[in-house]
């Protein structure tokens, strides 16, 4: 599932990726801060689902919304605004937008929106299970070998069917629930400092954590953890 975000606030812009990234972990998530990036990133990647704010620098929102859906018709699009006004709700009627919150955003209210595009998981028991374990034992030293031998499966059937079912490799998963948990923790413990947090979320090297929290969230662990005060 590719998503597109688009506001020219970078904070909002984060607060989305930091409330859909823990529930829907396998969706790829592009940013852009205006128009012209969306329609870039539309050029290169088959959109599924686009987060439009409508007060952007130059094209505004509900412009965007047209300019994307004439390249794909059947781009689903939610509108996410400050504004509280109809007139801005019946234009979006009017494109096709069956969805429109509010600013700021409500963790609820995304997620009642967001189910209705999660496409539908029916893992098999094993999966099922290799998910629960990883998600217990996240923070130990844990690898898709263990898993499979805690299930009684073979390593390679294990690694081909969760990347078949899930979308993502084993390590590819196991990262980015990591780099997610890092994220609450900074949040919910801010008395943490960052080796307590890498510690706790699996990482053994705090070097390590750091570049990959870098690559996933796009600043690092304290730049992440100064945004958020």
């Amino acid at each position: 599932m590719n998503v597109l975000l688009v506001d020219d606030e970078p904070l909002e812009l984060e607060q989305l990726e930091f409330l859909i990234k823990p529930e829907f972990p396998s969706w790829n998530l592009y940013k852009a801060m205006d128009s012209e990036e969306a329609l870039t990133i539309q050029e290169k990647v088959k959109l599924d689902l686009a987060f439009l704010d409508i007060h952007l620098p130059g094209q505004s929102g509900l412009k965007l919304a047209e300019a994307l859906r004439r390249h794909a018709s059947d781009l689903a699009i939610i509108i996410v605004t400050a504004f509280q006004d109809f007139h801005y709700a019946k234009q979006s009627i009017r494109l096709g937008v069956m969805e429109y919150i509010t600013k700021p955003v409500i963790e609820s209210e995304l997620m009642e929106v967001l189910t209705r595009y999660r496409k539908p998981a029916v893992h098999s028991r094993i999966i099922r299970d290799a998910l629960h374990i990883l998600r217990e034992q996240f923070h130990e030293k844990i690898n898709l070998a263990d898993i499979a031998a805690q299930i009684h499966v073979n390593p390679s059937y294990l690694s081909r069917r969760f990347h078949e079912e899930v979308g993502l490799s084993f390590s590819e998963y196991l990262m980015k629930y990591r780099i997610e948990r890092a994220k609450e923790m900074m949040m919910d413990h801010p008395d943490w400092n960052i080796s307590q947090v890498a510690e706790q979320a699996g990482f053994n090297s705090l070097h390590y954590f750091s570049t990959i929290f870098r690559k996933l969230v796009g600043v690092t662990p304290k730049e992440f953890r100064e945004k958020e005060k």
